[in-house]
């Protein structure tokens, strides 16, 4: 190596600044309060030659790690086959075609070339949920659409604005078959400035260093990348290690879908083979492969955290295409529910299979579910449409170390719920309770975190709810004789009689007026250890704050507490003596 490790560390900073850039540029700039208030979008830095990822924001989604990576290789060969348009100085792309490199259609991307001396240096290309892109019912989530086309409007790589300047019969054609279209310009907007602003301090970084320094830097931290992660990977044993995870159904079938996962280890590299998962399914529960690819690279980057984000990291783990699943969606399979719940349920079996291999670094299952739910009708107060889009969060997985935490963001991004107050004054709703929701962590040595419990009602005019989750059914599993966190829940409330759905955790089009409400529970984490095994103390603590209640204390970690929540050692230690036995027989 000819670049000198100081210098080689500053540009690997400076390259993760300019993502870093783009991504507070897109949040600040942006409208809609899923992007601005939730961060649910991402950006990075990608190879001129075949896509691959140089940088991305720590701020940004990782699952997006993955896809924007398939999707830029994509548009590059597409464009070197003559089925995309040759790019110039200024153009940008948009696309949002899940089979070509995507997730959903609501997660929409932008590209742009970044040119040096007339030719293309890299790529910078980045994605954002808008709130909603057309379709059967209001932001996307269709909870039984049986193809592509009622989720939304479909977009090929098409150049949005050309040498700078924005197309105005294409994002007229798009405003054409979306709702509330008005308030798009502002998200398109924001999406276009984050990679002109990349653009900028890209510049610098290559100015100050030369063209060909950076590029040495960026082949030697590919390089260094999959090294790391090799070196990580052999403290696997060689074997292969099995788990089966399970999405509660498609939305359509009420059956439970499979994702059976074999991991081979073999001197540093290992083999994801999903053999023997269910088939393509009718519903919207289908991963395109890209969001399948993605969902395994960032399992393992939560497993392994201190691997630079690369794509040199993705080089020892070698995925089997999985043809014939419903892990793989062709079109045109529905696929709204792939990137924020079925991405979930993938992570979820590469932590099941490895926690025994690596049980002081994987956690037992997160709560796994982004908790999508849309509202979508008119405000007669304002005189407009609006369509409003709720993710939430839940408990993560009990680990070695400690509990897990509560109210903790989905597996696949560091995106937040938007505020209480910023839904309240964009909407019209009122929450009735925003809190965690107790007793709904998984027990263990140490419990799972626990889930969030909310209400929201409707205040004024007609509205229909949409919502695709997850864990209804099955709750996160626990580890090493944790047990499982508590199922998502769904109740709506329609002229004051609650139902539950069909599918439990997904629904759509259900009609709403001034004063129906929605309540929702999420999953909490799974536990990690024998519960029994818990410190008394610390069970105590949970039931005064009320997060479990003495009867779950006794029942879950054999902790008995007399009145005024004093512990009774000697009975807990009898009843914890005895309830241990039993557990160990049950499992």
């Amino acid at each position: 190596m000819s670049i000198d490790p100081i210098t080689l560390s500053v540009i690997q900073s400076g390259l993760q600044q300019v993502c870093d850039e783009m991504d507070l540029t897109f949040s600040r700039a942006a409208f809609s309060p899923v992007i601005a208030e939730a961060n649910d979008r991402s950006d990075g830095i990608y190879s001129a030659i075949d896509g691959s990822l140089i940088s991305q924001g720590i701020g940004g989604l990782p699952v997006f790690v993955g896809t924007m990576q398939y999707s830029t290789r994509t548009l590059i060969e597409m464009i070197a086959a003559g089925t995309a348009a040759e790019p110039k100085p200024g153009d940008i792309y948009i696309v949002n075609d899940p089979y070509l490199g995507g997730t959903h259609l609501m997660d929409v991307r932008f590209a742009m070339p970044v040119y040096r001396d007339g030719k293309i240096f890299c790529w910078l290309s980045n994605t954002g949920h808008w709130p909603d892109t057309g379709g059967a019912v209001p932001g996307g989530f269709s909870a039984s659409a049986t193809s592509v086309e009622q989720e939304g409007l479909r977009l090929p790589p098409v150049r949005l604005f050309k040498q700078g300047v924005m197309d105005k019969e294409i994002y007229a054609i798009i405003c054409s078959n979306i709702r509330v279209s008005e308030q798009r310009i502002g998200d398109v907007k924001a999406q276009a400035a984050a990679l002109l602003v990349g653009e900028q301090r890209l510049a610098r970084i290559l100015d100050r260093y030369g063209d060909d320094t950076v590029t040495e830097a960026i082949a030697e931290l590919r390089v260094r990348a999959a090294q790391q992660m090799r070196a990580n990977c052999r403290l696997i044993p060689d074997g292969t290690y099995t788990s089966t995870a399970y999405v509660d159904s498609d939305g359509v079938v009420n059956e439970p879908l499979e994702i059976r996962l074999a991991i081979t280890v073999r001197d540093g590299e290992l083999d994801f083979d999903f053999t023997g998962s269910s088939k393509p399914c009718i519903g919207p529960m289908n991963s395109v492969l890209a969001t399948t690819l993605s969902s395994v690279y960032l399992a393992m980057r939560h497993i392994f955290p201190d691997v630079p984000i690369s794509a040199g990291a993705f080089e020892p783990l070698k995925v089997r295409r999985p043809e014939g699943t419903f892990l793989d969606a062709q079109y045109p399979r529905p696929v709204s529910g792939c990137a924020a719940e079925v991405s979930q349920r993938i992570a979820e079996a590469v932590f099941m299979a490895l926690v025994e291999a690596l049980p002081d670094r994987v956690t037992a299952a997160p709560a796994g579910s982004s908790g999508n739910f849309a509202l979508g009708g008119h405000d007669p107060e304002r005189n407009r449409g609006y369509v409003m889009y709720q993710i939430s969060g839940g408990g993560y997985g009990g680990n070695a170390d400690h509990d897990g935490l509560a109210n903790g963001c989905s597996t696949i991004g560091i995106s937040k719920a938007p505020p209480v107050e910023i839904m309240e004054q964009q909407f019209p709703v009122l929450y009735h309770r925003y809190a965690l929701r107790e007793g709904s962590a998984g027990a263990g040595l140490h419990r799972g975190g626990f889930g969030l419990d909310y209400e929201i009602e409707l205040r004024r005019g007609k509205a229909t709810a949409s919502f695709v989750m997850d864990h209804g059914r099955f709750g996160p599993p626990g580890a090493l004789g944790g047990r499982d966190g508590r199922t998502n829940s769904v109740t709506v409330w329609q002229g004051g009689v609650a139902t539950t759905p069909e599918h439990l955790s997904k629904a759509q089009d259900i009609p709403l007026t001034p004063g129906d409400r929605v309540r929702v529970g999420t999953p909490g984490g799974g536990g990690y250890g024998n519960p029994f095994a818990r410190n008394p103390q610390d069970v105590a603590e949970d039931v005064r704050l009320e997060r479990y209640t003495e009867e779950q204390a006794k029942n879950l970690f054999g902790v008995v507490i007399g009145a005024g929540g004093i512990l009774n050692i000697e009975a807990t230690e009898a009843h914890r003596q005895f309830q241990a036995k039993l557990y160990e027989k049950a499992i």
